[in-house]
């Protein structure tokens, strides 16, 4: 069974592709097939690993390209469909199709090789957002230890309820990943409470704040490969073992 998960927040610098890139590998290293797709214009996922790919997810969006075309193997285990500007287009394009909300379903409706799915996705509410809550129906949902950041939350969630009644769908929140955590802030503490106030059980391993984690995209490569001493490493390791709890 492929599990799917949608890694969320329409709040912007919350480490999502951080999150998604080092999850995904962290996996992998586990030895789990898992396919990582960026639906973010910026292309970060691609910068960070390093990969320079023919096709990417307009191409698989948009019908010119079978889903095998447009994936990269970036390491072991570890396969990216990458995203780039061109992503606007597709998706104005694809706002006048009937169905629009279920195109990303229909282009990733082949994915049982994969044990995981992994979608990073951009910080807003747009109709590529829609279709990964439609596709994955499981969020990840990384919060940065800021306040602002709660209100990311609350608009996500409205948007989740609103896509359930009107898809009669099951869409929700797996599991919270607090980032950017530091013991030395009390408001790091204070938020974290609040979260588990909120999502009582679904409040993961925090992600410390460390240098590495910001300079690995910067060498291509992920904390495991940057600095495997790392403190994130341990993080990371953790948050992957809760994730492959949550699916047996």
């Amino acid at each position: 069974m492929t599990i799917k998960y949608s890694v969320m927040n329409y709040k912007g610098g919350t480490g999502k592709t951080t999150v998604s890139v080092n999850l995904a590998h962290a996996l992998a290293l586990e030895g789990k097939k898992v396919l990582l797709v960026d639906t973010d214009s910026q292309g970060s996922v691609a910068h960070a690993l390093g990969l320079k790919p023919r096709y990417t997810l307009y191409d698989l969006l948009m019908g010119g390209h079978p889903l095998a075309a447009c994936t990269v193997q970036a390491r072991p285990n570890l396969d990216v469909v990458c995203s780039n500007e061109r992503i606007f287009a597709a998706e104005m394009a694809l706002s006048q199709h009937k169905g629009r909300e279920l195109i990303l379903s229909k282009r990733l409706n082949n994915v049982d090789q994969y044990d995981y799915v992994l979608i990073d996705c951009p910080p807003s509410m747009n109709l590529l957002n829609q279709n990964s809550l439609l596709f994955a129906r499981n969020i990840l949902l990384p919060v940065s230890m800021q306040y602002m950041s709660l209100v990311g939350i609350k608009q996500l969630l409205n948007n989740i309820k609103i896509v359930n009644r009107l898809f009669r769908s099951d869409i929700g929140v797996r599991r919270v990943i607090p980032t950017f955590f530091s013991e030395t802030y009390d408001k790091s503490k204070d938020i974290i409470g609040s979260l588990e106030r909120v999502f009582p059980g679904r409040v993961s391993t925090p992600i410390r704040a460390v240098d590495a984690l910001s300079e690995a995209p910067g060498a291509h490569q992920t904390i495991f490969e940057f600095d495997p001493s790392s403190i994130s490493v341990q993080d990371f390791k953790k948050l992957m073992e809760e994730v492959l709890l949550d699916g047996e």
